[in-house]
């Protein structure tokens, strides 16, 4: 989670994006972010996370567990819950992610911040 949201804020220096405690208010004019992993278990997770959802329409961020597809429940689940979501993005599987102590180290890596642009271009509509 805090890796995409280095990812999502570039070099804004945490201004574009962070990562809210529970039960902290969504700012005014923020556009929300619900991240998961591409499991079954995600995938439930954040269709009860929007059985609760009364704010804006928030993008889903789905980050790749594995190098291969998801399993075929979770990608029906999450198709069911598009209508729900202002845009699903997807990150790929990044093996770096598995060995580095935090965001900042990962983004030292040449993939994760390909990965970072094509997210923000996505979530931008560019």
């Amino acid at each position: 989670m805090a890796t995409v949201a280095r990812m999502l804020d570039g070099d804004a220096g945490g201004a574009k994006a962070r990562i809210l405690a529970p039960g902290e208010l969504i700012p005014y004019g923020a556009q929300p972010v619900l991240v998961s992993e591409t499991t079954l278990y995600g995938a439930t997770c954040v269709e009860e996370m929007l059985l609760r959802w009364s704010l804006p329409k928030p993008w889903l961020v789905l980050v790749a567990d594995a190098p291969a597809r998801p399993v075929a429940d979770a990608r029906y689940l999450v198709r069911a819950l598009e209508s729900r979501l202002a845009g699903v993005a997807r990150l790929p599987y990044l093996p770096v992610l598995r060995a580095v102590k935090g965001p900042g180290e990962a983004l030292e890596h040449k993939d994760v911040r390909t990965a970072a642009v094509k997210l923000r271009r996505t979530m931008e509509g560019k």
